[in-house]
C-alpha cells in the first residue's frame, strides 16, 4: 500500500467519525429542542379553570457559608443561621466532644431527611499560631466531623470540606470566649437538584 493509499484510509476513517459525532451533537441538540414544548404545552392557558400542578418536593433550607456573610457583613451576628449548628472545638484540637458529637447526630438525622442537600464543612480555628498550621487544624477539624457524618451513614458524595484557618473569625476579641466562638466547623447546606 502506498503512502496515498494510507492517506485516503485515514482520511475516509476521520470523515466518518467527524460525521458521527456531527450526528450525536445534532442529536442531541433536537432532543433538548424537542423536550421544550411538552413543557410550555402543560402550562394552564389564560381563563382556564386553575389546575395544582404537580408538587415537586421542596428544596432544603440552604445556610450561607461564612465567606458569603462576611460579604454580607454579616459573619458572626446570628443573622444567617440554618438548619446545621456549628461544633466547636478545644484550642489545638481537632476531635470531637461528646457535645460535638450529639450535634452531628442530630445533624446526620437532618441529613437523611434532606438526602439532595450538599454540605461543605468549613474548617476555622481561633488567630492563635501560624497561618499554615491553622490552615492545616481547619481542615482536621473539617475532616473530622465529615468522618463522623459518614460513620453515622452520610453518603460521602454529598460532603466536601474546606479550611480557612484563622481568617473568618467570628468574634474579633483577643479573649479565650471570642476565640473558643472561632474554633469551629461550620456548615454550609446547599440545595441539592430537584428531580
Amino acid at each position: 500500500m502506498n503512502a496515498l493509499g494510507v492517506h485516503k484510509g485515514t482520511s475516509g476513517v476521520k470523515g466518518k467519525a467527524i460525521f458521527a459525532v456531527g450526528v450525536a451533537l445534532f442529536m442531541g441538540c433536537s432532543q433538548q429542542t424537542a423536550s421544550k414544548p411538552e413543557e410550555t404545552a402543560t402550562a394552564p392557558k389564560v381563563g382556564a379553570s386553575k389546575q395544582e400542578p404537580a408538587k415537586k418536593p421542596a428544596p432544603a433550607k440552604t445556610q450561607a457559608s461564612s465567606l458569603e456573610a462576611l460579604q454580607k457583613g454579616t459573619l458572626g451576628k446570628g443573622v444567617e443561621e440554618g438548619p446545621l449548628r456549628d461544633v466547636n472545638f478545644d484550642f489545638d484540637r481537632y476531635d470531637l466532644s461528646a457535645e460535638a458529637r450529639d450535634i452531628l447526630k442530630g445533624h446526620a438525622t437532618w441529613l437523611k431527611t434532606n438526602p439532595r442537600s450538599k454540605v461543605e464543612i468549613e474548617g476555622h480555628c481561633d488567630e492563635r499560631g501560624t497561618n499554615e498550621y491553622n490552615l492545616a487544624l481547619g481542615a482536621k477539624r473539617a475532616e473530622s466531623a465529615k468522618r463522623y457524618l459518614i460513620d453515622l451513614g452520610i453518603s460521602p458524595g454529598t460532603l466536601s470540606t474546606i479550611s480557612y484557618g484563622e481568617e473568618l473569625p467570628l468574634c474579633k476579641v483577643q479573649i479565650e470566649t471570642c476565640w473558643a466562638k472561632n474554633r469551629r466547623a461550620h456548615f454550609v447546606v446547599k440545595a441539592g437538584p430537584t428531580t
